[in-house]
C-alpha cells in the first residue's frame, strides 16, 4: 500500500473513531461490539475494554479479529489482523492517542478493569457501493 492510500485510509478512520469489532468465543462462535477507537499513523487502532468483557476473554484466547468502521456513504473499510496490548511506552501513547481521539470517554480512566488493546491490521479492504462501485484489497507486511 502506498503512502498516499495510508493517509486516506487514516484520514477516513480518524474521522469515523467508531466500528464493530468481532472477535469468536472459545466454541468458534461469533461476538461483535460496538466501539470507539483511535487510529495511529500505520493504520493500528486502540481501543478500550473491561477485563470483564466478552471481546476481552475472547481476545486473551484467540488475537485475531475482524473490524467495519463505515459511515460515510456507501463506503466501508474492513479490517482483519491481531490484537494485543500494549505495554510501557507504547501503553502511554495508546491511552494519550485514544483519549484525544475519544474524550468523551475520559470518564472511563478509573474504571475497575479498563485496559486498553490494539488491533494491528494484516489485510485491509475498501468497498465503495455508490456509483461508479469500487472495491481495493492490501495485505499488509508484519
Amino acid at each position: 500500500m502506498d503512502e498516499k492510500k495510508r493517509a486516506d485510509f487514516f484520514t477516513y478512520i480518524n474521522e469515523l473513531r467508531c466500528g464493530v469489532l468481532s472477535t469468536a468465543d472459545r466454541e468458534h462462535g461469533p461476538e461483535a461490539a460496538f466501539i470507539n477507537l483511535a487510529v495511529t499513523p500505520d493504520l493500528s487502532i486502540v481501543f478500550e475494554t473491561l477485563i470483564t468483557s466478552r471481546k476481552y476473554r475472547n481476545l486473551q484466547n484467540d488475537p485475531r479479529a475482524a473490524l467495519v468502521i463505515g459511515g460515510r456513504g456507501k463506503t466501508t473499510l474492513q479490517i482483519e489482523g491481531f490484537v494485543d496490548e500494549p505495554v510501557e511506552t507504547d501503553l502511554d501513547e495508546a491511552i494519550a492517542l485514544y483519549y484525544d481521539a475519544c474524550p468523551q470517554n475520559l470518564g472511563h480512566r478509573n474504571w475497575p478493569g479498563l485496559t486498553y488493546m490494539r488491533l494491528r491490521p494484516r489485510w485491509i479492504r475498501y468497498s465503495d457501493y455508490g456509483h461508479p462501485w469500487k472495491v481495493e484489497e492490501y495485505f499488509l507486511k508484519g
